[in-house]
């Protein structure tokens, strides 16, 4: 989702550090390494739950919209 394998193309790059940065916009209180680190849909809800302490319902919600 976020994180950075390598020799990924000029277009992928942009697209997401640009999720990235949107990302940093919403969720202030995620680290850059937190992003860095989130593959999946799944794991950003997950981890926007355990920080914000609220249900997995609103995380997702939170991450949809």
């Amino acid at each position: 989702m976020f994180g950075f394998t390598g020799g990924e193309t000029p277009e992928t790059l942009k697209r997401k550090k640009g999720y990235l940065a949107d990302a940093k916009n919403n969720w202030n209180f995620l680290t850059h390494y937190d992003l860095s680190t989130i593959k999946t849909k799944g794991q950003l809800c997950n981890m926007i739950k355990v920080r914000r302490a609220i249900s997995e319902e609103e995380a997702v919600a939170d991450v949809e919209k």
